[in-house]
């Protein structure tokens, strides 16, 4: 697909290193709520203010989260269970169902105003995996889309061998982006056997570690991820 072709705006790039969810949650809805504020204050500005961009970088420990139009039944396992594993569980306000995050996992929350950049909601979806895409080349994996499915996906023309190897889910409101994706670096995927991941029934989980066979530097995912993101969507990461 083609790069948009924006006048190099100007994001707001903070690596939030390894966070509770809900904190981060915490920091994405204020960022949000700032975006909002410019753009209803442009109203009625004579001069209209350009609304900031940003992107976060971050991981978190054992958590599931579960969105709006998601089913409680694809969680597995009971409370008591959950707590054992150290992990917790939010419903949240992105779309999608259940996903997993934890130690590992490159999870990335552009809160974006998509005017900015031109994009439809749909467009902004397929523009995310696209980053995905493009640097799992580096590692001479190929990235795929899903039909009727979000996110990015290995072996799709072999459903048996399908499997997701990043899960997006994201918020818009008044065309301004929240949440995002999450990138399974060295993530843990023994916490995907207690949830149907996305709701979606007998389609596997894979990791860049479980693909190549080794562990790899999340300093240098983040690193592609940011050039790709630059690239893709015509942005200047500061």
């Amino acid at each position: 697909m083609k790069t948009i072709q924006s006048k190099n705006l100007q994001v707001q790039f903070k690596d939030l290193g390894l966070i509770q969810y809900k904190q981060a949650w915490d920091e994405q809805e204020m960022l949000f709520d700032r975006v909002v504020a410019v753009k209803e204050a442009n109203r009625t500005n004579p001069v209209p203010e350009l609304t900031p961009n940003f992107l976060l970088f971050c991981s978190h420990p054992h958590v599931y989260t579960l969105g709006k139009s998601g089913n409680e039944s694809n969680l597995l396992i009971n409370p008591d269970f959950l707590a054992s594993k150290g992990a917790e569980l939010y419903r949240i306000n992105r779309g999608g169902d259940i996903t997993y995050h934890g130690p590992g996992q490159l999870v990335g929350y552009p809160i974006l105003d998509l005017v900015n950049f031109g994009v439809s909601i749909k467009s902004y979806i397929n523009i995310l995996e696209e980053v995905i895409i493009r640097s799992l080349r580096y590692y001479g994996i190929t990235g795929t889309r899903a039909d009727g499915a979000t996110g990015v996906w290995l072996d799709t023309d072999k459903p048996a061998r399908a499997r997701k190897i990043c899960a997006i889910g994201v918020r818009t409101s008044h065309w301004v982006s929240m949440h995002g994706f999450a990138f399974n670096v060295n993530t843990n995927l023994d916490y995907f056997n207690y949830i149907i991941p996305c709701g979606i029934q007998g389609k596997g989980v894979t990791s860049l570690q479980k693909e190549l066979g080794r562990e790899v530097d999340i300093t240098e995912v983040q690193a592609l991820l940011k050039r790709e993101f630059q690239q893709v969507f015509g942005m200047e990461l500061i």
